[in-house]
C-alpha cells in the first residue's frame, strides 16, 4: 500500500467532529498524520500542533475548517507544497482552489472517509 504523509488542518480531539474521525482512519489506513488545529492536543499520540507547524514531506492536505477559516492557512499550504488539497464537505473554497491551480496542487472535492474507506486515497 502506498502510505501518504497527511496533514489535517481544522484537527479536533473532539469524537463527534469528522477531523477526529479522519485522523483515526488515516491511522488505521496506515499513513502517517500530521494535525493542526484551533488548539492545541493530542489524539493517540499525534500532537495536534496550533498554527502554522512546519512539516515536512506532506503529500496531502486534508481540510476541516470552512472557507472563511482557511484564509490564514493559504501561504501556508502553498508553501507545504503538497501534492494535492482534500476540500471535505463544507470546505470547498473556490479562491483557494484557483491558488492551488496557480501553484501546480492538484485540489479534490471529496471526504477523505469515504476516500479511505472506498480505497481512492
Amino acid at each position: 500500500m502506498d502510505t501518504k504523509k497527511t496533514l489535517v488542518i481544522g484537527a479536533s480531539t473532539n469524537p463527534e467532529r469528522y477531523s477526529y474521525k479522519a485522523i483515526k482512519m488515516l491511522e488505521r489506513f496506515g499513513h502517517p498524520v500530521v494535525a493542526v488545529g484551533n488548539r492545541e492536543g493530542e489524539l493517540d499520540g499525534i500532537k495536534i500542533e496550533k498554527g502554522a507547524a512546519p512539516f515536512d514531506g506532506v503529500d496531502t492536505v486534508t481540510l476541516y475548517l470552512n472557507p472563511a477559516n482557511q484564509k490564514p492557512y493559504y501561504d501556508y499550504i502553498i508553501g507545504l507544497k503538497p501534492n494535492r488539497v482534500i476540500f471535505n464537505p463544507g470546505t470547498e473554497n473556490m479562491e483557494l482552489i484557483q491558488l492551488l491551480k496557480e501553484n501546480n496542487i492538484e485540489s479534490e472535492i471529496a471526504c477523505t472517509l469515504v476516500l479511505l474507506s472506498t480505497h481512492q486515497f
